[in-house]
Parts: structure tokens; sequence; C-alpha cells
């Protein structure tokens, strides 16, 4: 398959209905694909030739869903940019990937600037309104001036395109995926029959330049669905969105929902609509899934579990599985698509209920980061994703992701779980949001220390959270330090940065 080829199709069903939603701006399948078809054949005019990539810096919008499109259909391979990034950042990115032509939004234009020669980019475009600054191109006026060009048609094990990482352990990496590969993962999601309604509503709240909100809109695609598009992440912004646009299906991660959960005005809006809340990225803690499952109790919540280097899906726990007492921490089983094993570190495959690192294999996996042999060597083996979390399977083959390896304490020769004694912490009514790190300590090489953001108006004492996990947890796993935060910082996909937080406090 190739990533242009569901918009083939849609048009041939009828092109009259609606494909896009941005704000006040609606566009029909048929006015999409045109647009599409005339901005490829400006990138080709722009010197765009077959596997050459373009780089996406911007938020989300119609003109970014185009975008993504028209690479694909000039034969160009898409370089998604996180649309946070600092100019040293996008100018490696840049650099790296040798982009030709960068597409990016008005405000983050002066970022594309500072780098663009030192990157060495062509051509810069604007997908905004109004007239471009001096050296940069018009994205509308791109496509009006063109006449429709054929589509290149790439697909296949052919590159689709490059996704970096965040970062948040270093420089990015490239994750080289291929046409193949993302559409393994949809196929896959989507046969489970928990993935996206068909012929539904799905709203991109979450950043369409990560591969999470990537693969639900491929999966969008797929099934005849209308992208209704919000800039960014608002919990007014959302709810408004679900109300006026009859919304169906929502990709959030963990961090949004648990803004949405604590949004005072969210009874005022009608979202009703709403039948699936498809959730991942990072472990939701049970306090924050029970608030949500209340605020929207006509839709089914569905976790994925899986990361870039994936396509993004390995496994999915469904809406009836959220019911089955001891499932809700659980990240599901393994998708149509993918096979999960648990390792230990010689690579060799551990028993059911011990805890080693998760490996998957597929069609969905990576082809290898760009540009980098070694690294890729490091976590491809014999088909094999060596995905550096830690976890384990249950005797029905249900995942159970217990950290990030880098993320494990280990405290007098006992291995602490973040995630286990964040879940307990979270359960607190003075816990709005928390995080578990690891900090050098003499004695036990290595102590459990909680950064904790209180509730609103909330008041609560070390000692009260120290015994709030008495009996939930063993005494090594109580935080011997808890430290109180008015925020934690968060990558764009909603991931707790917590190789910052561990540098911030050894320094």
């Amino acid at each position: 398959m190739y990533l242009t080829q569901p918009l083939h199709s849609a048009v041939q069903h009828g092109g009259s209905r609606p494909l896009t939603i941005y704000g006040d701006r609606v566009r029909s399948v048929a006015e999409c694909a045109d647009r599409v078809a005339r901005l490829a054949a400006g990138l080709r005019a722009l010197g765009v030739r077959r596997g050459d990539r373009v780089a996406l810096f911007g938020a989300n919008s119609d003109r970014y869903h185009e975008a993504l499109l028209g690479v694909a259909w000039a034969g160009g391979v898409v370089v998604p940019l996180n649309s946070r990034w600092t100019p040293d950042e996008v100018g490696f990115a840049l650099a790296d990937c040798a982009a030709t032509v960068v597409i990016a939004d008005e405000m983050r234009l002066p970022v594309v600037e500072l780098v663009r020669d030192h990157a060495g980019v062509r051509a810069v475009m604007v997908m905004s309104d109004g007239s471009p600054p001096a050296g940069a191109i018009s994205f509308d006026d791109l496509v009006a001036e063109h006449a429709p060009t054929p589509d290149s048609r790439r697909g296949g094990d052919e590159l689709l395109g490059i996704f970096y990482t965040g970062g948040t352990t270093g420089r990015p990496k490239g994750v080289m995926l291929s046409h193949d590969n993302v559409f393994a993962s949809a196929w896959g999601s989507l046969a489970t029959g928990h993935f996206i309604t068909p012929d539904g509503r799905l709203l991109h709240a979450a950043p369409m330049f990560h591969l999470a909100d990537f693969a639900i809109w491929i999966a969008g695609l797929l099934t005849g669905g209308t992208h209704v598009i919000v800039d960014g992440f608002t919990p007014d912004g959302v709810l408004t969105a679900i109300e006026r646009h009859a919304v169906t299906d929502v990709l959030l991660v963990p961090t949004m929902v648990q803004v949405l959960a604590d949004f005072p005005d969210a009874g005022r809006f009608d979202t009703s609509s709403l039948v699936r809340l498809i959730y991942g990225g990072s472990p939701m803690p049970e306090a924050t899934l029970a608030a949500a499952r209340k605020m929207f109790p006509q839709a089914g919540f569905v976790q994925a579990y899986g990361m870039t280097e994936l396509s993004p899906v390995a496994t999915l726990l469904g809406p009836a599985e959220h019911d089955v007492p001891g499932l809700i921490r659980s990240a599901g089983r393994a998708a149509p698509h993918a096979e999960v094993r648990i390792v230990d570190p010689a690579g060799g495959e551990v028993a059911a209920g011990v805890v080693g690192e998760v490996a998957v294999r597929g069609d969905h996996v990576m082809a290898g980061y760009w540009q980098r042999p070694e690294e890729t060597a490091q976590v491809l083996r014999d088909g094999w994703l060596l995905t550096g979390d830690a976890g384990y399977l249950d005797e029905h083959g249900f995942l159970f992701v217990v950290d990030r390896i880098k993320d494990m304490i280990i405290t007098g020769d006992e291995n602490v779980y973040s995630a286990e004694v964040e879940n307990v912490l979270s359960q607190h009514p003075a816990v709005a949001a928390c995080a578990v790190i690891g900090l050098p300590d003499a004695q036990w090489g290595e102590r459990v220390h909680a950064l904790v953001v209180p509730a609103g108006g909330a008041e609560v004492s070390v000692d009260e959270l120290r015994a709030f996990c008495r009996g939930k947890l063993a005494g090594y796993k109580i935080p011997r330090g808890v430290e109180f935060v008015t925020s934690l910082p968060t990558s764009a996909a909603g991931k707790v940065l917590k190789r910052r937080l561990r540098q911030e406090r050894t320094r």
C-alpha cells in the first residue's frame, strides 16, 4: 500500500463528504484531493525528487493534513518535527535528514529562518493565512499556482517518513518507517474492532507530528472518517469540538486526560457523541482513569501500548477488558499484527509472570534509525525490537509494563518500578500529578524520591503521603523524599521528562 491510496479510494466512493474540519473551514474529499495533487506539483517544482526529505514544523491544521499527503503524492519522505523544539533541535534534525524543503506555520518560521542556511534547506513554505515574509513561499499560493500532478504512488517497503524520537535521553534519533510498516500497524489495530469508528468523526487534539496521532489519522483515512482538527490541546477546546462536531473518537495522552478530569466546567458540554477514547504514551494512573470514565460514561476506553519504532501499536486493551478486575493496569494483549515476548538480558524468553524486557516482532517494526547502524543493531535482534520497557506477560498473554528500564530504581539491591509507586500516590485525593525518580544515595545506591503536584487548594504533608503508601507498598518502595512542585516537565507527547528531573537534582 501507499499513503495516498485511501484518498484515491475516498474520491472514488464519493468526493462530496467532508474530509477535514478546522475551525469554520470544511473541506470535502474531492477538494482535499485536488489541493494535495496541486501541492505535490508545487513541491516537484521546488525540486523535490523521489525519496527527498520534506520536513513539517507546525501546529495541527487542515494544511498539515494536506502536507502529509502532498509530500507522499510528490514522492517525498515526510519528516514531522516536534513543534516545541528549540532552534538547536530543529537545526540538528534538518541537517541530519538533509531536508530539502520545510513546511512550517507562521509561529515557527523564525526558528526555521535561524537554521535553514546551516541545515542546507532549499525552500521554506508557510502554511498560514496572509502573505508570507520575504524568503518564504505561501502554501496556498503554491497550491493555486500549479495544476494537479499524477500521484507517485510510492509505497510498499519504500521509506514513508522519518519520525524523530523526543530526544529525552540525548540527541533525537530518526526512526525510519515504510508505508508497509504504518499500514501493518493500522490494519492490525483496526482488526480488533477497538480502534476507530468507521465513517466516524475523529478529533485531532494530540500533536499531529507525533506518531500516535499519525497512526489514528491513517486509520481514519482507511475507514472513511472525517478529521476534526484543533490547533492543540486545551480542555475547553477539546470539549467544544466534541460537542460542536459530534466527535466519535479521540486520542489523548494521560496528562491530557488528567487535565480534562480536573476541568471544572466539563459538565456543561454535551459529549454524548463520543464512542471511543484511546489513550497511550505513558501509564494512566487508576484514579485518573476512573475520573475520565465517569466524565465520559458512554465512551469505550482503549489503551494502546507501543512506540515510534513500532509504527506505533504493539498491544491494545479493549473497552470490555477495562471492566475486568486485575486488568486495569494491563496494556492489553498483542494486536493481530504483533508478536510480544519478555526476554532476559541474554535474550532468552522468560516464563509468565517474570519481569524482563518487552520485545516485539512483526511487519510494523521499523527499518532502523536513520544513519545510525550501531544504535539500530542494539535494539533490533533477529527481527525482534527490544523496547527498553520492563514488563511481564500473565498466563493469558496480557502485558503489564512496569517501568522504563532506565527509570527503574535499584535501592539496596531491590528493584523499584516508578510506575507502581506513582499509581499509589496518585490515588491520594490531594495529589493532582506525580513522578517518582531515583536519586543517588550513599547507603542504598539510590533512594526513591517523589515529586508531587498538589490538587488545587489541597494541603498535604510529606508524612501523610508516606503514611498513605504504607500497607500499599513494601517499605523499600515508599518514597524517602517527597518534593512539592507546581508542575512536571513533559514532552509534547505528554511524557514526564524524568531525565531532566534527575539531572536538576543531581547537579
